[in-house]
């Protein structure tokens, strides 16, 4: 049987028509930054080494780790993590400042993301600055860093406002002053697809530099942003574990791996039978509950109660299960509840050993699905004493 079956028009090219994914694909997680600054959370150093340890056991190329200016203590994790000797490179943000670069520098990371607000909302009121004085400080801050040996990548933050002449003015300051990679972000998560596509066609031809993408989910347009990016000439994306971050979040790791893997055949490389378990290690460490709708992670998405689809999942998973859960390290459950049928009761009694003929599995149905619509709920333990109940008031 088949690991997935989704649907065949996917990757006709007429469907496709101009919609390319590049050859090489980088994810970067931001859990370990940008998923902590969701209100209320704070990872211990000793998680924050867990996690970047996990992540680079599940092959994600690059991992932004922290940003460094935050605190002593916030370099000093930054250290411990870069003297573990893992595969993936190690990012961290700063602001165009001197006292946030030197911090970056003292944290032994590899790439440093440099990044300042460009839109005329961003700099009236938080920067109180010029456009001509935003570049300037674009030129110190990567002639900064890159004379003191980091690899420097250079971000406007909130992209998608800025106009493009702007835009496009700072990408070439940047790449004339030595940035190795060029960000885009939409950092309030306004821009429809449209958008992401319109800038960042605009700006790619400008520059010989991959360019990244940072997406939020506030209006939940992140994966499909970021699919619109990657079409477009992006080739490094921004992920956190389960999207978490500032507001609505970010773009999911496990949805846009899975996205890629399996509806458009582009394998990163990224072990997805870990990542059920990445998820689980995020939500215990912030004691946040993963919803149970939430894509290939959460608790619903192999569960199954209703008889029609329970009947047609034994004979087949794939009716209504698009991926087997092995591929994201799920299991596959069984609920009885007032949707149930026949065929999951019997299932129920096969897998507890229990012996029922037809006419007391019918009736036994009706008494489980009647008390379920009285109490809301039944457990698996009351089930097997209706059951078995049932059956020796049968026999006798």
């Amino acid at each position: 049987m088949q690991d997935c079956e989704v649907s065949p028009y996917n990757l006709l090219p007429e469907v496709l028509k101009e919609f390319h994914l590049p050859d090489d694909i980088i994810i970067y997680d931001s859990t370990l930054r940008d998923g902590e600054q969701m209100p209320g959370i704070s990872f211990s150093p000793e998680q924050k080494l867990c996690l970047a340890k996990k992540l680079d056991e599940c092959n994600v190329p690059e991992i932004e780790v922290g940003f460094p200016a935050v605190s002593k203590s916030e370099v000093a994790t930054i250290q411990t993590i870069a003297h573990e000797g893992l595969k993936a490179k190690l990012l961290v943000l700063s602001r165009l400042k001197k006292e946030d670069i030197d911090a970056a520098i003292d944290s032994d990371a590899d790439i440093i993301l440099l990044f300042i607000a460009s839109s005329p909302l961003h700099l009236r009121y938080k920067l109180h600055l010029t456009e001509e004085e935003i570049k300037e400080k674009v030129i110190f801050a990567i002639q900064y860093a890159k004379d003191h040996g980091l690899t420097p990548s250079f971000s406007t933050e909130d992209s998608t406002r800025t106009p493009l002449p702007f835009l496009e003015d700072l990408v070439v300051t940047a790449y004339k002053t030595g940035a190795k990679r060029i960000g885009f972000t939409d950092t309030v998560g306004c821009a429809t697809p449209q958008t992401i596509h319109y800038l960042i066609s605009h700006m790619r031809p400008l520059v010989p530099l991959p360019f990244s993408a940072h997406l939020h989910n506030d209006f939940g347009l992140s994966v499909i942003n970021a699919l619109t990016a990657l079409s477009s000439g992006v080739t490094h994306v921004c992920t956190t574990i389960n999207g978490w971050g500032e507001r609505a979040g970010n773009v999911p790791l496990e949805q846009l791996v899975m996205t890629l893997k399996i509806l458009y055949q582009k394998d990163l490389g990224i072990d997805t039978t870990q990542l059920r378990e990445l998820s689980e290690m995020v939500a215990n460490f912030v004691k946040m509950p993963i919803p149970k709708t939430q894509p290939f992670v959460g608790d619903n998405i192999f569960t199954h109660e209703s008889g029609i689809h329970v009947a047609a999942i034994l004979e087949n998973p794939r009716t209504y299960e698009p991926i087997a859960p092995s591929l994201v390290g799920g299991n596959r459950a069984f609920v009885i509840g007032k949707h149930s049928g026949k065929r999951i009761i019997r299932h129920f009694c096969h897998q507890n050993d229990i012996r029922c003929d037809e006419t007391t599995l019918a009736q036994c149905t009706i008494k489980i699905k009647e008390l379920v619509q009285k109490e809301g709920y039944i457990s698996n333990d009351k089930v097997a004493k209706i059951l078995h109940d049932m059956v020796e008031e049968k026999d006798d």
